[in-house]
C-alpha cells in the first residue's frame, strides 16, 4: 500500500515542460484571436520598442535579439522587420511553422534565425552558429509552463550581454484568484486552497498549471543580479467585466485604457499577465 501510495505522489509531483505542439490552431486563436490579444501585444509595443530604439541609438547599430519560447513570435517579428537580427526558438514545430508564415507575409526578408527545441538545448545551437550574447532576450509566457522556471535564469546569464535587458511576460497567479472570486466561483477556490498547483480538467487549457508569482520572479532577479526597470500588467481590468456595457463595446478605447493603468499602482498587479524589464546591475 505505502508503495502505492508513493507512486501516486511521484505522478501527482512530476512536471514536465508544456508544448502547445498538438494545438497550435487552438493557442492562435484563443491568445491572440480577439481583443485579448490585442491588448496583450499593444502593451508589449509600447514597453520594448521605445526601449529597443533607444538601445539601438545607443549602441549605434541594430540589436541582437532572442526570443525563447517564442510560439507566434509577433514581437520577434516585428523587431526583425526593423532591421534588428532576431534568433527565434520554440519547443513546437507547428508554433513556429505559424510564426514563418507571419514573418514571410511581412515580404522585407526580415533576418531571423529559427530553432526548434526546448530552452535546454538552445545553447549548444547557438554555440554551434557562433551566435555571441544578445541585447535583448523576450521570454514570454513561458516560465508558467516550465516544470524548473528558476533554471531559465542561468540560461539568461549566459546569452544577455552585459548592456542587454531581459523582458520576461509571465501569468499572474493572483489575478486567476481575483477573476474566480469577481465570478463567485467559490468552491474552486476552497478546493484549490490546500493544493499547490492548479490542474485544468482538459488538453486545451492555457490557464497554466505551474504559475509563478511576482514576487518569486522578483527574487530570482536579485539572486541572478538583475535591476527591474518596468513593471507593467497586461489586461488589468478587461477580463474582469463579465458585463459589456458603455466603453467596453468599443475595442480602441478598452486598449486606450488598458495601456492607460497598465503600469499605474495598484491597478498593474491585476493584470492576467505581468512584463518585467530588467538589465544586469552594474
Amino acid at each position: 500500500m505505502i508503495n502505492n501510495e508513493n507512486q501516486l505522489i511521484a505522478l501527482e509531483t512530476e512536471r514536465s515542460d508544456r508544448s502547445f505542439d498538438a494545438i497550435a490552431d487552438h493557442f492562435e486563436k484563443k491568445v491572440y484571436g480577439g481583443l485579448k490579444g490585442d491588448i496583450r501585444l499593444a502593451v508589449l509595443r509600447r514597453d520594448i520598442f521605445g526601449y529597443v530604439e533607444q538601445l539601438s541609438q545607443t549602441l549605434g547599430r541594430p540589436l541582437r535579439i532572442l526570443d525563447v519560447g517564442a510560439g507566434l513570435a509577433q514581437i520577434a517579428i516585428e523587431l526583425a522587420v526593423q532591421g534588428h537580427t532576431v534568433v527565434i526558438n520554440d519547443i513546437s514545430a507547428n508554433m513556429l511553422e505559424k510564426a514563418k508564415v507571419s514573418a514571410e507575409q511581412e515580404g522585407t526578408n526580415p533576418d531571423i534565425t529559427w530553432h526548434v527545441c526546448p530552452y535546454q538545448e538552445l545553447e549548444a545551437k547557438l554555440a554551434k552558429d557562433d551566435a555571441g550574447k544578445f541585447d535583448l532576450i523576450l521570454c514570454h509566457a513561458l516560465l508558467e509552463w516550465l516544470a524548473d522556471p528558476a533554471a531559465v535564469m542561468s540560461f539568461f546569464d549566459n546569452q544577455l550581454d552585459d548592456e542587454g535587458v531581459l523582458s520576461l511576460c509571465f501569468y499572474n497567479p493572483a489575478s486567476f484568484d481575483y477573476r474566480n472570486l469577481i465570478m463567485g466561483n467559490f468552491n474552486l477556490l476552497d478546493t484549490l486552497l490546500d493544493k499547490a498547483d492548479y490542474q485544468a480538467d482538459n488538453n486545451k487549457s492555457l490557464t497554466p498549471n505551474y504559475p509563478v508569482a511576482k514576487q518569486e520572479v522578483a527574487s530570482w532577479l536579485q539572486q541572478h543580479h538583475y535591476q527591474i526597470i518596468l513593471e507593467s500588467g497586461l489586461r488589468v481590468f478587461h477580463d474582469y467585466a463579465p458585463l459589456k456595457r458603455g466603453g467596453h463595446n468599443d475595442p480602441e478605447a478598452v486598449i486606450r485604457m488598458e495601456l492607460r493603468y497598465s503600469q499605474q499602482e495598484p491597478y498593474k498587479w491585476l493584470g492576467r499577465y505581468l512584463h518585467i524589464m530588467a538589465t544586469r546591475q552594474t
